[in-house]
């Protein structure tokens, strides 16, 4: 008889999925870091047809009675979608148990597409007292069942007899899907240094009033890390007012219009002008201000920061806004930008 796991997954597909997106290889994924991470391996495995990957993410208890079966119980499916809850945390004797809500939606190859909804149970044994060979964090069981609910609404609220879930906060999901949606093949993958992970974003809580006959109203400022060169960063922002719907920011940046003496860009600078603006997705070296409500954007055109082009962007009304450019054309080795773009004295 097979696993209750083995029964959902071998049958899964995503419906919803275009036919070139199906066709289409995913990127090759194996991340080993977290609970989530793990069952996202496994599926990427499955829809790359790597079976013995995805037969690895297993512990000792496995989906089927060997690989032979395993694999074969796949082979009527054409991929595989999966979206994962918080995970719950409990240790015992040297191990940590996870528990994490999982929801999967499936198409077979003839085109029919099912959601399962359940709950894994991984387990980390502490790096510490292992030998080799190492043992990273596997999956021990998983019990998927058929859903009549949509993929983003199919995620468990509880895990049986597990510890209990916590709390998942959806508008940060939100944000997360959409980045990656948008992000993920071509962001780096984190920080260097071991920093700000791709789609882990910082968080940041605005509240203003609309009016003085309307109520305070709520806004969750996201900060995405994207890229980083040898001394840019670049970085991308979604916003999300009370709850509802996320979208991502764009921003306005001036274009320049910079004359040097005799046209040389080692020589002093004779002229800066704005012919007009454009809008960009991604802002450098970028951070959130609390206190002044600010994103301020600076960004080095070269190593040392003798020459470069800083953005104000003010919180103001529900939105935010470009009230301040400055500019420093000079490669001149010294600090002394000027301000050619001046909004903050609007009303």
């Amino acid at each position: 008889m097979k696993s209750p796991l083995f029964a959902a997954t071998a049958v899964l597909g995503l419906a919803t999925l275009s036919q070139a997106a199906m066709a289409a290889e995913p990127p090759y994924l194996d991340d080993r870091s977290d609970a989530a991470n793990v069952v996202r391996s496994l599926y990427n495995a499955i829809n790359r047809h790597e079976y013995a990957r995805a037969w690895d993410y297993f512990g000792e208890t496995k989906p089927a009675k060997d690989f032979d079966a395993f694999a074969k119980g796949y082979e009527s499916t054409e991929a595989v979608e999966v979206t994962t809850g918080m995970p719950a945390s409990e240790g015992a004797a040297g191990s940590i148990f996870y528990t994490l809500p999982v929801a999967i939606r499936a198409v077979d190859k003839s085109g029919n597409g099912k959601v399962f909804a359940g709950c894994y149970t991984l387990r980390q044994v502490n790096a510490q007292i292992q030998s080799p060979p190492f043992s990273p964090i596997r999956i021990e069981k998983g019990a998927l069942k058929l859903s009549d609910k949509e993929l983003q609404n199919a995620l468990p609220d509880s895990c049986g007899e597990g510890p209990a879930l916590p709390k998942q906060d959806a508008v940060l999901e939100k944000a997360k899907k959409a980045f990656l949606a948008s992000y993920g093949d071509q962001c780096d993958p984190e920080a260097p240094g071991g920093g700000a992970k791709t789609g882990e974003p910082s968080d940041h809580t605005i509240t203003y009033k609309p009016s003085d006959s309307e109520p305070d109203k709520t806004v969750r400022l996201f900060r995405f890390f994207c890229s980083m060169a040898a001394y840019n960063e670049s970085s991308v922002y979604y916003v999300s007012e009370d709850g509802q719907s996320v979208s991502q920011l764009q921003f306005a940046v001036p274009e320049l219009d910079i004359r040097y003496e005799n046209g040389d860009t080692e020589g002093k600078v004779e002229h800066i002008g704005i012919t007009g603006l454009r809008t960009t997705d991604q802002l450098i070296n970028a951070d959130y201000d609390e206190n002044a409500h600010t994103i301020v954007s600076h960004d080095k055109w070269r190593g040392v920061g003798d020459a470069s082009s800083t953005g104000t962007y003010l919180f103001r009304n529900g939105v935010f806004g470009l009230v301040q450019y400055d500019v420093d054309a000079s490669y001149d080795g010294e600090i002394n930008p000027q301000t050619v773009l001046d909004y903050n004295t609007a009303p």
